[in-house]
């Protein structure tokens, strides 16, 4: 297992290397320029801006540009927004913990429900309960969650006055009543990527469980007199998570990246809309950050999900 490990970074180290250059080259050769709006001020003469170009290092080749960054952020310094001129792992810090909240809370609902939901749903196949959440299910992965986000600020915001259509981080009231406007305002968002995501994991957890009930060590298991649930739990669901864990392993990076849409349609400060932001500002740090940030746990989480096989199933060996 440790030499597995350690190849295991070794490998990540190129890749995410890899990642961050191609990243940083496509951003540097986009159109547009982080200081645009100097241009278009005339306040601002040409050889102020210039000085400016070069304090940031703009007008460097991007190979130095590029060892510029990389070194200061193996130091754990991402560097200064071209926007706000702010550090960047101080926007990060504020966004974060709204991403972490909303984003966070719809992927955790999203496993609770869907885990259950598509066991049950094996195990009683073509009944009532299986038509109904396998309809639920394609339902919910088939509508986009631009879709559904809409379709609940109509419902719920406008049509029945339920929930506010727009998440504000300026709250003042204080007490229960406080700690209940912020839970309102989150409830949308979080029913809008719950339902994306409990559709979605729900159909995995589904069709894996069918295939892990129909195997020879199962009916074995029954052979034995092992009682349905024993032969279910122990044996079946184990097995079956497998694939499971890689979708959650693999979705759970997200949670820290937030959901683009989704955050910009309910106008939620997390790190999607700091993301789209950044791209539309041509903010390259931030940028830069949120990418290699993103990326770093996309390899740690592909690892977990790589050491949790050998726990679920002990016929996995790493050598």
């Amino acid at each position: 297992m440790t030499q597995y490990l350690i190849r295991r970074i070794l490998i990540s180290i190129p890749t995410l290397v890899a990642i961050s250059i191609v990243i940083f080259t496509i951003l540097a050769l986009a159109p547009g320029d982080p200081l645009a709006e100097f241009a278009m001020n005339p306040a601002v003469p040409p050889e102020v801006r210039q000085r400016i170009r070069q304090s940031m290092g703009l007008d460097d080749p991007i190979p130095v540009r590029y060892v510029k960054w990389a070194s200061s952020m193996l130091r754990g310094d991402f560097g200064y927004s071209f926007r706000s001129k702010s550090p960047v792992i101080d926007l990060i810090r504020q966004r974060l913990p709204t991403t972490l909240y909303v984003i966070g809370t719809a992927y955790l609902v999203s496993v609770l429900i869907a885990i259950p939901v598509g066991v049950l749903s094996a195990i009683r196949q073509y009944s009532i309960f299986d038509n109904i959440a396998t309809t639920l299910a394609f339902i919910g992965f088939s509508l986009p969650t631009f879709v559904t986000g809409i379709l609940f600020i109509l419902l719920f915001s406008v049509k029945l006055g339920w929930l506010p259509m727009i998440y504000r981080t300026t709250i003042e009231t204080e007490g229960l009543a406080g700690l209940w406007e912020k839970i309102k305002q989150a409830l949308m968002p979080i029913m809008v990527l719950g339902l994306f995501e409990t559709a979605a994991l729900t159909r995995y957890t589904r069709a894996a469980m069918l295939e892990t009930i129909h195997q020879d060590y199962v009916r074995t298991a029954r052979a034995k007199g092992l009682s349905e649930r024993a032969v279910i739990l122990r044996h079946a669901l184990r097995n079956a998570l497998i694939p499971v864990v890689t979708i959650v392993a693999l979705s759970i990076p997200g949670i820290f990246t937030g959901a683009v849409i989704t955050e910009q349609i309910f106008r939620v400060p997390g790190m999607g809309s700091l993301l789209i932001s950044a791209i539309r500002d041509n903010d390259t740090p931030v940028i830069m950050a949120i990418t290699i940030i993103f990326s770093t746990l996309v390899v740690i989480f592909n690892l977990i999900a790589d050491i949790l096989y050998g726990v679920l199933d002990p016929r996995i060996k790493y050598e």
